[in-house]
């Protein structure tokens, strides 16, 4: 891929939907989606959104030269104007890599960001690198925006200069463990061979929370890696946070009509309502704790929600749970058939804002989890293959938004690492690809599992 290239975005598209392409964070986006001639800026999020992960500065760093000729490739693609990267001014390291090569990217700028939570957070980010608001509910493409992380471009620049498709993933083991690393492991690994790399887990009743600390779900050793994991961070099960993730819904209802003092420090420190939505968790916890449900906006706003965590596990000073009764409620919705408002236009931006921003620091030690924020070197990109370590892996056929790829392998079929086990379903959906050489023992509507040969 030659400096200042570009193709025709649907040849682009294809690539990224063969390749099986999508948000490596989050919910999984197919990319080629993202491919939008409305975009008028595209913005890479080097932001790390949640406290402990790492992978993404490390990623840029250590690979700037082929991820900013892939952004640049991508932006003059679908025609934007300008290419932002997002990155927090802490990162020097990745921030010195950047200043290598940028300056051959005219139309490429960098915005430093603060060292705040949830400055990953999509929304949060372009407001904070554009200045643009995105509407409550609304996608960033309305305002003529396309977000991508640091590891998606990397899996642009890999397919699109390297034939790569996506069969591996990088992941951040961190925590109660020996060594904490960060390192590519084939998707379909269990989380447990994952964690046997970093060495002896120090705890005796280990807890294993995939994601990050916040918005994170806490799973067992045979949880499968996918596109999406970033981290695994090991725990004891006495931890703070591991009891806040064990929370009892009804027990967290009472609570909130006992002790709820209506302080809407909730409120005040919410990022989405600083930008001028209409979620107000003080006034959730009001309504949902006494049962009141005379205003129903109350309780239709919290599709509005991010889940960002902020208001349980920072701002409530009575340790209270906005964030998961709002999910509960939020969920009970949407099995009722009830749908988000549309068009609904966002207040302006509150001018305390800017001095409502969580510090990373302060949430880190609130969290329990400082003594935790260290050193993850990122391993060479092969080095999983060079230890062979992982012999079985089971993959899931859906790995993103949109709908389950279709297995086109049987059992006993032999595959190489890269080959397409699965095409794309019918819709929204991307390919998936076998992450080891070996035989295939098993395919269902969910999985397909491969063991080594």
């Amino acid at each position: 891929m030659e400096e200042g290239c570009f193709m025709e975005i649907q040849t682009l598209k294809q690539i990224l939907q063969e390749n099986g392409i999508v948000g490596a964070g989050g919910a999984g986006f197919p990319t080629y989606a993202k491919l939008d001639e409305r975009a008028e800026i595209i913005l890479m999020n080097c932001a790390e959104c949640e406290p402990l992960l790492k992978l993404h500065r490390q990623l840029l760093e250590q690979h700037a030269e082929e991820i900013l000729k892939a952004f640049d490739m991508i932006a003059r693609t679908v025609g934007a104007k300008e290419a932002v990267i997002g990155i927090k001014r802490e990162y020097k390291a990745t921030l010195k890599a950047i200043d290598r090569y940028i300056d051959s990217y005219p139309d490429m700028r960098v915005q430093l960001l603060d060292s705040a939570y949830p400055m990953g957070d999509e929304v949060v980010l372009i407001y904070e690198a554009t200045g643009r608001v995105i509407r409550p509910g609304g996608l960033p493409i309305e305002e003529g925006v396309a977000v991508f992380n640091v590891e998606t471009v990397y899996n642009v620049y890999r397919a699109v200069e390297q034939n790569i498709p996506v069969a591996d993933k990088l992941v951040s083991v961190v925590g109660e463990v020996e060594r904490p690393v960060t390192i590519r492991v084939p998707i379909g690994a269990a989380i447990e061979d994952v964690i046997a790399y970093a060495g002896e887990v120090k705890v005796k009743h280990p807890v294993y929370l995939i994601g990050g600390p916040m918005m994170g779900n806490l799973a067992d050793e045979t949880t499968v890696v996918t596109k999406t994991t970033n981290a695994v961070i090991v725990l004891d099960r006495s931890h703070t946070l591991v009891q806040r993730k064990n929370r009892n819904t009804a027990i967290d209802l009472k609570r909130a009509a006992s002790s709820c003092c209506q302080c809407e420090t909730c409120t005040n420190l919410c990022p989405r309502h600083a930008l001028g939505h209409p979620i107000e968790p003080h006034k959730f916890m009001r309504s949902a704790a006494n049962k009141d449900f005379q205003d129903t906006n109350v309780f239709i706003n919290t599709f509005f929600c991010s889940s960002c965590g902020l208001c349980e596990n920072f701002s409530c000073p009575q340790g209270l749970a906005p964030r998961s009764l709002i999910a509960e409620y939020k969920m009970g919705l949407r099995k009722a058939g009830v749908k988000p408002p549309a068009n609904v236009v966002p207040a302006p931006v509150k001018e305390s804002r800017a001095y409502r921003k969580v510090p990373e620091e302060r949430l880190e030690a609130r969290l329990g989890l400082a003594k935790y924020d260290v050193d993850a070197p990122l391993q060479s990109d092969a080095y999983w293959m060079e230890e062979h370590f992982i012999h079985k892996v089971k993959i899931m056929l859906s790995q993103h938004i949109g709908a389950p790829a279709a297995a086109i392998v049987g059992k006993g079929d032999l595959v190489s690492a890269g080959d397409c086990i699965a095409k794309p379903g019918n819709g929204l959906s991307v390919g998936i690809h076998a992450s080891v050489d070996g035989i295939v023992q098993e395919v269902t509507d969910k999985y397909i599992t491969i063991a080594e040969r």
